[in-house]
């Protein structure tokens, strides 16, 4: 399941094994048409991951710290680490390879 969370939820994550983080906005349209595209991906591998939802606008400390320029942006962590990253509008294979290559 995808959950819309916050900085004060986002910290408890940051050591939960794989997590893929979309920075999005309300006013994106591919934001938007990302949002199926990862439902679809947590149906997939929603037992190997997390994924969140953070709000650009709603958390510009977390915007700055990842030096996010632009959205949507997928960021994958691995216990905490950034270990791919993902800009603009992308398709699910394009988006399992990612995660599967963070799991070696």
């Amino acid at each position: 399941m995808i959950k819309e969370i916050g900085a004060e939820e986002f910290a408890g994550l940051r050591d939960a094994g794989l997590v893929l983080v979309d920075f999005y906005s309300t006013t994106c349209g591919p934001c938007k048409m990302l949002a199926f595209i990862l439902a679809d991906v947590d149906k997939e591998l929603g037992d190997e991951l997390t994924i969140v939802k953070l709000d650009f606008d709603r958390n510009p400390e977390l915007v700055e710290e990842f030096g996010i320029k632009g959205y949507p942006t997928l960021v994958l962590l691995r216990d905490g680490e950034e270990v791919a990253r993902s800009a603009g509008l992308k398709q699910k294979p394009e988006i399992v390879k990612m995660v599967e290559s963070a799991r070696a």
